[in-house]
């Protein structure tokens, strides 16, 4: 089976730019050979909450929804979801003083991009189990 590779970059909240901390809450995942580009989200209310009790979960979540947006080309997305997917990607992951961040971006090989973004939600953004 052919392996491919892949980008990939965690998205992070970061409710108080001017503390610096944050919690990653999705991954972008690109695949230039597979003509890929998705995402997974998971926005962790009582992560949020430890770090500013007064963010807006909510706004918050939309913010990651319309990051999602551009990923899946939907109508509402504007002009960016509109570009290739290439251009989404490199557009998602440019850096901005947001509370929505892109960390670096990251790459590896795969020969199923959709479960990569799977295993990378599981591994970077959810709660480790205890």
């Amino acid at each position: 089976m052919t392996r491919d590779t892949f980008e990939y970059a965690v998205l992070r909240v970061v409710p108080r730019i001017e503390r610096g901390e944050s919690f990653n809450a999705g991954v972008l995942v690109y695949c230039r050979q597979r003509d890929y580009l998705g995402s997974r989200l998971h926005l962790d209310a009582d992560r949020l909450r430890a770090l500013d009790p007064t963010a807006d979960p909510a706004a918050i979540g939309r913010a990651l929804q319309a990051a999602a947006d551009v990923c899946a080309a939907d109508p509402g997305a504007g002009a960016a979801g509109r570009e290739a997917l290439g251009s989404r990607f490199r557009w998602l992951t440019a850096p901005r003083s947001t509370v929505i961040q892109p960390g670096p971006v990251h790459t590896g090989l795969t020969d199923d991009p959709d479960a990569e973004a799977d295993r990378l939600l599981r591994l970077l953004v959810l709660p480790v189990p205890g």
